[in-house]
C-alpha cells in the first residue's frame, strides 16, 4: 500500500513518496493498477520477485487512507502482518529507506488512518521512506504537501526505492529480518534505536 494524496497538484510532493514506490513497483513488474470503487483506490495483482502480490494506491486523501486499506484487508481477509504500508518519514534524510513492524504513528495521520482501518491493529509492516525535515514544525505541512521536491532529492529517493529483487523476495515471504539486514546496512544504530 503506497500512501499519498490524489491529484496532479500533489505529484512530486514528499507526502506522496509511498505512492511513488508502489507506482515504480507496478511499472517494474508490469502490474496494471486499475481504479476500483469498492477499494477506493487503484489496485493491481501480479508477480513481484516470484511472489503473488496485490498493490494498492488509495484514492483517498492521506488522512483517510485507512478507508481504502481497510477495505482491501477485510475483503481479502488479510492478516494485518501481511500488509506493508509505504509512506514518507521525516526522521530520515532523503535516500534512506527503513523497515519496521508495528509501533506508533509518530503523528503521521495516514498511519493513524490505516491503523483505524485495520481495526486498530498496529502489526502491519512499514516501509519508511526518508524525506527529511524542514527544521521548523510550522513549516511541516507545506514541506510535505505543497512544496515540490527538487530534482536531486527525487533522484536520491528513487534510487533508494530501487530495492533489489532478493530483498523484495524476503519482504514478501515475511523474512523481514533478512530484508532489514540489507536495507539498514550502514545506518547509524543510535538513530535507529532512537526512532524505534
Amino acid at each position: 500500500m503506497g500512501l499519498g494524496n490524489p491529484g496532479p497538484q500533489f505529484e512530486r510532493t514528499r507526502h506522496n513518496v509511498g505512492a511513488l514506490w508502489v507506482r515504480e513497483l507496478a511499472d517494474r513488474w508490469g502490474i496494471n493498477l486499475v481504479p476500483d470503487a469498492k477499494f477506493k483506490g487503484d489496485i493491481g495483482r501480479g508477480i513481484v520477485a516470484g511472489q503473488d502480490v496485490r498493490l494498492l494506491l488509495p484514492g483517498t486523501f492521506m488522512n483517510l487512507s485507512g478507508d481504502s486499506v481497510g477495505s482491501v484487508v477485510r475483503f481479502y481477509k488479510l492478516d494485518v502482518e501481511e500488509v506493508l504500508v509505504a509512506y514518507d518519514e521525516m526522521a530520515f534524510e532523503p535516500g534512506s529507506v527503513r523497515l519496521k513492524q508495528g509501533g506508533g504513528d509518530n503523528g503521521h495521520h495516514g498511519l493513524q488512518s490505516v491503523r483505524n482501518g485495520c481495526g486498530n491493529m498496529e502489526g502491519f509492516h512499514r516501509l519508511r521512506i526518508g524525506v527529511g525535515h524542514p527544521g521548523e514544525k510550522s513549516r511541516v505541512t507545506a514541506y510535505l504537501t505543497q512544496v515540490k521536491m527538487p530534482q536531486n532529492e527525487v533522484e536520491l529517493i528513487v534510487s533508494a526505492l530501487g530495492i533489489p529483487d532478493a530483498v523484495l523476495t524476503n519482504m514478501i515471504k515475511g523474512d523481514w529480518q533478512a530484508a532489514m539486514n540489507v536495507l539498514h546496512a550502514g545506518s547509524d544504530p543510535a538513530v535507529e534505536n532512537k526512532e524505534e
